[in-house]
């Protein structure tokens, strides 16, 4: 069943953000942009890579006012022990959910009941807290956060300008397309 064009359901959790222990809500995800990156768990072999590379898009993220979070089934105290003892992680300024009673990977249809762990799941919610995209992956195949900035463009293009689509490969600047007869068998 797919999550797209469903709002985000109510939760309440702690994270690790920066040298603090902060509470994370639903509601932290409205009013702004959102990327949320599910993944299996802390002192592990691709997540810190895939983690790295959030980091170091999470500028390109914030300058298109949009907010990051991690999640795996960790609690908030192994994500500061984490981010203490790994270089990969220390780099980490956006908050790390802790999610041990896999209240989220439920929520978010990314928990694998047999290991008690999520998939690499990567949602990009808008400001009303509605899921607009989603990107799974399996345990062993690492993803690449540069993709999330175009689809992130194309996304607030499109809440920006109705009536209009973005095509694939789209780019910030590149004609859309509005949908009507007249483009029907045309493409």
């Amino acid at each position: 069943m797919s999550l797209i064009g469903k709002e985000v359901e109510p939760f309440k959790a702690q994270a690790y953000k920066n040298g603090e222990f902060i509470e994370v809500t639903d509601q932290d995800f409205k009013g702004q942009w959102t990327v949320v990156c599910f993944y299996p768990a802390d002192f592990t072999f691709v997540c810190p890579t895939e983690l790295e590379d959030l980091q170091e898009q999470y500028p390109k993220l914030q300058e298109l006012g949009v907010e990051v979070y991690s999640v795996s089934r960790d609690s908030h105290f192994t994500h500061k022990a984490w981010h203490d003892t790994s270089e990969k992680i220390g780099k980490i300024t956006y908050a790390m959910i802790g999610d041990p009673a896999h209240i989220l990977s439920r929520n978010f249809d990314v928990y694998i009941e047999d290991l008690g762990q999520a998939d690499r799941g990567t949602f990009i919610i808008d400001p009303d807290g509605v899921i607009q995209a989603v990107e799974i992956n399996a345990e062993g195949i690492g993803r690449d956060a540069s993709t999330l900035i175009n689809k992130i463009k194309a996304a607030q293009y499109v809440r920006n300008n109705p009536g209009e689509v973005c095509p694939a490969k789209w780019e910030e600047g590149e004609e859309t397309l509005k949908p009507n007869l007249d483009l029907v068998g045309k493409l």
